[in-house]
Formats: structure tokens, C-alpha cells, sequence
């Protein structure tokens, strides 16, 4: 996307003690321009950066850096860019590698010494009144009522809007690309059924399907495995279309899907399988053992639970310091908590498994899949950039800037290890120890092709 002219107040009259002070901010953060993986743009017109730089950096304002690097967190940053401070042009991907590798530079003492005189030299009363797009926190952390609300305000931005980048079928998880040259439709198909063989799902089975999003896993689960479903969302919006596509394709006797919290169906052995996707990062840290208690009770001895869900990396040490202070402010100035995923968090694969096995559940099966979520990333903002226009027809600027930085900023941190995300197998064996699973994972294999084939 080239610069946006969309926000008013461009500041071109600015004396050289800002640009001077801006240029100084930007060499103490990533060094010489020759060595930058970007070029910038000032307001007054001049650049700097390597030579033949295709990702730039195009600062509108004289105080862009003041309000994009203080107080430093990925909030200022992210707000920067939301309102118009600053624009990215080309590939955001090098800039925002570049920018996280800068940040323990940010937060070191020494280095704030010498950036913040310059940083407080520029001016702030050079832009606009920021329309509000943040996310309201009302009543009690993952309450079921508070829960409902963060839901919402993530998933009916639309679902015109969700087609604009996802696949046909409208998969909202990472996709599987088993030799890497699958379309993103094609990667999806694979997903799923790599999920329905890792289940083991049988006709006549009842597969319960937590945060079943628009209903492609329940309905391709009928279609494909003659079992019945039951998906239960938070989201209106995408109840209504799951159940207009399952009528659609001919499923609607065998998949039904409700507006339901997960903690509110009858604690009963009412399903023979049970999975779970894109959900556990809504769950909270201190409800997570109800959520795989409230797992166990719902499936029959026998059966199998699978929780697919992003997970965290160890944490850098900068953000440990000072006793875990310096994480604390930074989880309460996320641009994902006020603009993207409200009260989502995202915890360890080893803290999640030792909850499972707390609840009763046997670990039988895990699969990282990091560097699938990269590349489903880099489609879906492929094609969110491609329909940009549409995108602000339906929403406005604002809001394809969020998940522009969204992606691009999640698509970074899968391919770095920073965060991955797993596929957990539990069984819940029977009174004999039966764990209804086979003796080797072939069949899970069976018909996905090698990245040799």
C-alpha cells in the first residue's frame, strides 16, 4: 500500500531540530540507514535507508516517533500506524522483524537515557483527535457475560469482512500445507481432515465442536465421516451462517449449531469426541482447569479430545526484568488486548498439558505448526491488501489497520518462534485403561502427501 494521504494534518513546516532529533532516534534504534532492512520518509519530504529498500517507512508527522516510541509499548506503536501517524509501504514484515529485534534496545536504561531528550525535543500537538476503536473491559475477567462481549467485538466486524481474506470454507486456524505449494483452500481442506483423522472419527459418532466459528470443521466432519455434530460459538453472527452453510450442504439433520458458552452444557458424557480450535486462547489462565474438567465430564470413556490453540515461547529476557514487572506493564499496554483479542492470553504447551492431565486426561499425540500459521498469515494478508477498498467500504481505514498490523505482526512472530501453535490428543481411557487410539499414527499420515511426493 503507498502512503496514505487519508488523515489530515500532515505537517510539512517543521523546523530541522525536529528532523534532526528524528533522524538521531532512529540511528540509536537500528543503527546506521545503510544497515536498515527499510527506507523512512520524512513529513518534510526527504529520505534515508538502504539503497533499493522496498518496505518504507513513511513518517506523517514531526511527532510520529514521540507518540510511536513513548512510553514505549507495542501499543503506542500500534496506535502510531492505526491513526496515521505513520504508514508502512510495501512488505511490513522486514520493518516489524527489524523493530522487535530493536525493542531490548528501547527498554535498556542506558539507551533511554540518551533517547529520551530527543524523543520529549518533538512536538505532540501536531495531529489530529484519534477516533475510538478499542475494545471496552467491563466486569469481571472471563465471566461468561464479559467473555461474550470480548467475542463479539472480535468476530462480527463482519463476515462479509472475514471472506474478504479467508478461504471458501472460511477457516479462521492456520492451515496445513503439507509440501508448501497448496493453495490456502487447499491447505484448509487438509487441516481439516488432518483434524478429523487425528480424532479417529467414525459414522454415527457425536463429535462436539467448542468455538466452531462458521462451521466448516462440523459440516466437513459430516460430510466426509458420517458422524453428527454439535457446534456451540459465542458470535451471532457466525452461528447464523454456520447454520444457513450446513442447510446449504445437506447436513442440517446431523449438525446443529448453537449460541452457547462452553461452560453452560450439561456436565454429562454426551460425546464420543471432542474438539477444540482457535478457542483455548479465549479460556484465561485461571479458568483453564474448569475448561478441561468441564472437557472431561462432557466426553464418554473411550474418547478422545483434541485442543488445537496458540501457545507462547520462553519469554525474552529484557521483558523479565525487574521481576516480572516489565512484562506486567507490557501485558497491560498490548495493542492485541485493546484492538484485536480482548482478554485473550496465551499461555505455555507445558502449562496447558499439566492442566489436561490434571482433569484426568491422557497426552497422547502433540504437533507444533508454527510454520503453517506463518504461511496461512502471509495469504490472508495477501489478500486483505489485495481488497483493501472493499475492506474500508465495509469497516473503515482504521480497522484494516488493525489487521493489517495484526497479521503481519503474528506472521513475524510464528516464523521467529516466538509463538507457535499445537495440536494436543487427550484420551480419557476407560476403567481398563482402553484409549480407543491405534498402535501407530500412520493413519493420521495416510493420504497427506510428503514434501518429496
Amino acid at each position: 500500500m503507498s502512503a496514505s494521504s487519508w488523515m489530515p494534518g500532515r505537517d510539512t513546516g517543521v523546523s530541522s531540530r525536529f528532523s534532526a532529533a528524528a533522524r538521531a532516534v532512529l540511528r540509536l534504534l537500528f543503527g546506521p540507514p545503510a544497515k536498515w532492512a527499510f527506507g523512512v520518509r520524512y513529513w518534510d519530504g526527504t529520505s534515508e535507508g538502504p539503497a533499493g529498500a522496498t518496505t518504507v517507512l513513511h513518517l506523517n508527522r514531526a511527532g510520529a516517533l514521540r507518540r510511536m516510541l513513548w512510553p514505549p509499548s507495542d501499543l503506542s506503536v500500534a496506535e502510531s500506524y492505526l491513526f496515521g501517524d505513520l504508514d508502512i509501504e510495501g512488505d511490513p514484515l522486514p520493518l516489524l522483524t527489524q523493530g522487535v529485534a530493536a525493542a531490548p534496545r528501547l527498554l535498556h536504561p542506558l539507551t533511554l537515557l540518551r533517547l529520551l531528550p530527543r524523543l520529549l525535543s518533538l512536538p505532540t500537538d501536531d495531529a489530529p483527535p484519534r477516533p475510538s476503536h478499542a475494545a471496552t473491559h467491563e466486569g469481571g475477567v472471563h465471566s461468561k457475560e464479559r467473555d461474550a462481549r470480548s467475542i463479539r467485538y472480535h468476530y462480527d466486524v463482519g463476515n462479509d469482512f472475514y471472506a474478504l481474506f479467508l478461504d471458501q470454507r472460511m477457516v479462521y486456524s492456520c492451515a496445513y500445507f503439507a509440501t508448501g505449494q497448496e493453495t490456502l483452500e487447499e491447505a484448509q481442506r487438509l487441516k481439516l481432515d488432518r483434524l478429523c483423522r487425528k480424532l479417529r472419527l467414525k459414522p454415527g459418532e457425536h463429535l462436539l465442536d467448542i468455538g466452531s466459528g462458521w462451521g466448516a470443521l462440523s459440516i466437513y466432519a459430516a460430510q466426509h465421516y458420517g458422524v453428527r455434530v454439535t457446534g456451540i460459538t459465542l458470535s451471532p453472527a457466525q452461528a447464523e451462517l454456520a447454520r444457513a452453510r450446513a442447510q446449504a450442504a445437506g447436513v442440517a439433520d446431523r449438525v446443529t449449531f448453537e449460541l452457547r458458552d462452553y461452560r453452560d452444557l450439561p456436565p454429562v458424557p454426551s460425546f464420543d469426541k471432542i474438539v477444540s480450535v482457535g478457542m483455548v486462547e479465549h479460556v484465561g489462565s485461571g479458568k483453564l482447569p474448569a475448561y478441561f474438567q468441564q472437557a472431561y465430564r462432557l466426553l464418554r470413556p473411550g474418547g478422545l479430545f483434541l485442543n488445537h490453540g496458540i501457545v507462547t515461547a520462553v519469554t525474552p529476557r529484557f521483558v523479565r526484568w525487574g521481576f516480572g514487572l516489565m512484562e506486567r506493564y507490557l501485558n497491560s499496554h498490548s495493542f492485541i488486548q485493546e484492538y484485536v483479542f480482548p482478554d485473550g492470553e496465551l499461555r505455555r504447551i507445558g502449562e496447558l498439558t499439566a492442566r489436561a492431565e490434571a482433569a484426568g486426561f491422557e497426552l497422547r499425540d502433540v504437533e507444533n505448526m508454527r510454520e503453517h500459521y506463518a504461511l496461512t498469515l502471509l495469504e490472508w494478508i495477501r489478500r486483505l491488501e489485495a481488497n483493501h477498498d472493499q475492506v474500508v467500504r465495509l469497516t473503515d481505514e482504521v480497522t484494516y489497520r488493525i489487521w493489517r498490523l495484526y497479521m503481519a505482526g503474528s506472521a513475524d512472530s510464528f516464523r521467529a518462534g516466538r509463538i507457535g501453535v499445537v495440536q494436543s490428543l487427550y484420551a480419557k481411557p476407560t476403567s481398563s485403561g482402553k484409549a480407543g487410539l491405534p498402535l501407530s499414527r500412520v493413519d493420521v499420515e495416510a493420504g497427506t502427501p510428503s514434501a518429496a511426493d
